[in-house]
């Protein structure tokens, strides 16, 4: 088996409306469909950015909070690949983002920072 790339990132969110406008309207990413699924009192949002990848937002009544130390087990954060790291975090403070400061990789060189989505999930802007 040879992975080709990374299809979808599932994210859990505990305000449903507030985590699809930062994602749809402030991050900018395009809506392929919205489905509530009333057996579990459930919205399943799928989202594309523009290569193709996606990010599946869905809601869960009472969903335990997520455990937001940088080190514990677990997905450590998701990284968004941009044309230019200081353009993009400029776009997020002008709309109301907190953005951590610009910081060079001492491996590639390139820019990167760290944002936070509505419930405190760490989000990277990376250099292309």
């Amino acid at each position: 088996m040879i992975l080709e790339s990374i299809h979808h990132v599932a994210i859990i969110c505990s305000d449903y409306d507030k985590s699809k406008a930062f994602y749809t309207q402030t991050l900018g990413l395009r809506i392929i469909s919205e489905i509530y699924r009333e057996q579990r009192d459930s919205y399943k949002l799928d989202l594309e950015l523009p290569n193709g990848n996606q990010i599946e937002l869905f809601s869960f009544p009472n969903p335990p909070t997520r455990v937001n130390s940088p080190e514990a087990q677990g997905l450590r954060h998701l990284a968004f690949v941009v044309s230019s790291v200081k353009e993009a975090a400029h776009y997020l403070q002008s709309q109301g983002v907190a953005v951590e400061e610009i910081r060079v990789d001492e491996l590639t060189g390139k820019d990167y920072t760290f944002f936070k989505d509505p419930d405190g999930l760490p989000l990277e802007l990376y250099q292309k």
